[in-house]
């Protein structure tokens, strides 16, 4: 399939001898009052709390938290950035809850599934902090820990796929992710669906661009159908399909994702887990770039958490 656009260009990234990449994109970044750094992989937390007083009419102020995963395209930096600083904000107010922004080391760099271990090291670090005295504030003092949620976006989303696999291996009580939330999820394939070959120079996510993506992102010498990338493959992680507890899984119809996502959606349901899928015909791939309001989206997200709470 012949395509004018280059893909490198189009990424804003130039590939270095030894490997790594020059990254050109500079989003717009904010400084956060409450940014804290994991020891346990070097990278940065961002925090949120609603700018609201908690009430509850039980005295129990605790609410849920999210860990939240910015749309990377896992190359790009994003963590930081004024949309994600909105994204969190308006999250930990609409739900309300609190919302752990993680930052994730991005490819080639670091190749998957070093952003997997960055999302489970951010909620053992949760957890810590959760159960000790002097832990961090917030986290002691207000987040329930027995109602703990997966948010991500693009990348993230497939981070939080996999994330939520990992910790069915792992023994996390009293922390609880009660829910895993995956909006227009990142997955691929080798095999072209119908809407990839509707969508080839997509505005916002041509073809090309999405297979270099990949390229620099999966563990070397790996195709797209590596399980990483297409989770439809049978693979080790198969059999915890079915512990991963609800989900929530959103796209629009615009996207050259839509078919994978659906096909997504459809794999979980058939492994048992219980699905909300909403795939809405208007919109496009990282609409809340452009509206990072959406309000629709965030009381799609909130009545799915209010109806996983414990």
């Amino acid at each position: 399939m012949s395509s004018n656009i280059n893909p490198y260009e189009y990424c804003k990234i130039v590939c270095n001898p030894d490997g790594s990449i020059t990254r050109n994109l500079r989003l717009p970044t904010i400084k956060a009052n409450h940014t804290l750094s994991c020891p346990r992989n070097s990278q940065c937390i961002r925090v949120y709390m609603p700018t609201t007083k908690l009430t509850s009419n039980d005295g129990d102020t605790r609410i849920p938290i999210i860990f939240f995963y910015p749309r990377t395209g896992w190359i790009q930096l994003n963590w930081d950035s004024i949309f994600t600083n909105l994204h969190c904000s308006k999250l930990a107010l609409e739900v309300p809850a609190i919302v752990v922004d993680v930052e994730y080391r991005l490819a080639p760099e670091n190749r998957i599934p070093a952003q997997y271990e960055d999302a489970m090291d951010t909620i053992l670090w949760v957890r810590e902090h959760a159960l000790d005295p002097n832990g961090e504030q917030w986290i002691r003092d207000y987040g329930d820990i027995s109602s703990c949620y997966q948010y991500g976006c693009s990348s993230g989303g497939n981070i939080a796929f996999f994330v939520a696999l990992k910790a069915t291996e792992m023994e996390l009580q009293p922390l609880r992710i009660a829910g895993n939330i995956m909006n227009q999820p990142m997955f691929g394939g080798m095999q072209r669906t119908n809407s990839e070959l509707m969508n080839p120079m997509n505005q916002v996510l041509p073809l090309c661009a999405l297979d270099l993506v990949w390229e620099l992102s999966l563990p070397e010498g790996e195709d797209r159908d590596h399980w990483y990338c297409n989770p439809m493959v049978e693979g080790s992680h198969t059999s915890a399909i079915s512990k991963i507890g609800s989900c929530l899984v959103i796209g629009f119809c615009g996207g050259p994702m839509i078919d994978r996502q659906q096909d997504f959606a459809q794999m979980l349901v058939r492994h048992g887990v219980q699905i909300d899928g909403r795939f809405d015909t208007v919109g496009l791939h990282g609409i809340e770039f452009i509206n990072p309001k959406m309000d629709a989206l965030f009381g799609i997200i909130k009545d799915f958490i209010l109806r996983n709470q414990p």
